[in-house]
């Protein structure tokens, strides 16, 4: 697949759900750069063929990983990120100026950038509930627990939780809670949790187009809490109009997957997303 534009891809199994190409494509177009990004569906089967065969592509800058690759691609490039390592996840690789590939994870500080503002506050504590223990929690723990934060993972599985957490930071105190527990309303006795920062985090397919709902009952969010959603079809999940309803700030799955794009884009093609662009990214993503 040579061609002489310069170009990036997103891959995954399955993939025509992403929406990294309309976002990358709008941020090269607003910028004038030639070059190109693409969606390529890329089976776990075919994985190190497609990294060989890109390889070889000279116009390829590198392409954005999604699942179900995102720890398989790790063995076949040259070498990782640190923070991608500690993550154990690579999510967006970049082929350097002489031919050898390198992995990142920028699903962490993607997350982290609409936190940004509350991170720089003193807090006198601060806990995350995070709902889901799969591949896309991987860089949520690592990145919440580096800044600080108490984690409660919430899974069908709280054994898989707790090897998740036991892994990316051994030497934190933090606890699972089955899934189940979310249902139904909870006797517990917030305070105020003035002084603390709450976030609770869907970093499950609960509430996904063509999922189950995710049921959280809405006692179970501590006063104050910021409540942060990683699904981005719907835009506005069950999740985040029950903690709108309840006077809760809300984070929908776009802020997370901008975010994201925008780290990729300038390790592809060499200049920072124009991001004053947002608002009419969003409109394009939402149309």
């Amino acid at each position: 697949m040579s061609t002489d534009l310069p170009y990036a891809e997103v891959i995954g199994d399955p993939i025509a759900q992403s929406k990294s190409p309309p976002i990358h494509k709008f941020w090269l177009d607003r910028l004038g750069l030639e070059g190109d990004y693409r969606r390529c569906h890329v089976t776990p089967d075919a994985l190190a063929g497609y990294i060989a065969d890109r390889r070889a592509d000279p116009a390829w800058r590198g392409c954005n990983v999604t699942m179900p690759h995102k720890q398989a691609i790790m063995s076949m490039i040259d070498t990782i990120d640190p923070a991608a390592a500690a993550i154990g996840a690579v999510n967006t690789v970049v082929r350097q100026p002489d031919g050898s590939l390198t992995g990142f994870n920028t699903d962490a500080p993607g997350f982290l950038e609409p936190l940004l503002d509350d991170l720089a506050q003193p807090h006198l504590f601060r806990m995350a509930r995070i709902i889901g223990n799969g591949g896309a929690a991987r860089a949520l723990v690592k990145a919440l627990s580096d800044h600080g934060f108490v984690i409660v993972i919430f899974g069908r599985d709280p054994a898989k939780g707790r090897a998740l957490l036991d892994e990316l930071d051994p030497e934190g105190e933090h606890h699972t809670a089955p899934l189940s527990s979310l249902a139904e309303p909870t006797g517990f006795a917030f305070d105020d949790r003035v002084g603390c920062l709450d976030v609770v985090v869907n970093a499950s397919p609960l509430g996904m187009a063509g999922n189950p709902p995710l049921a959280l009952h809405p006692s179970h969010i501590p006063p104050r809490s910021i409540c942060y959603e990683i699904v981005t079809s719907p835009l506005e999940t069950e999740f985040l109009k029950t903690a709108a309803a309840g006077g809760f700030r809300t984070i929908d799955g776009l802020s997370m997957l901008i975010g994201q794009a925008a780290y990729a884009f300038e390790k592809f093609f060499g200049q920072p997303a124009p991001r004053g662009e947002d608002a009419a990214l969003r409109d394009i993503l939402t149309a």
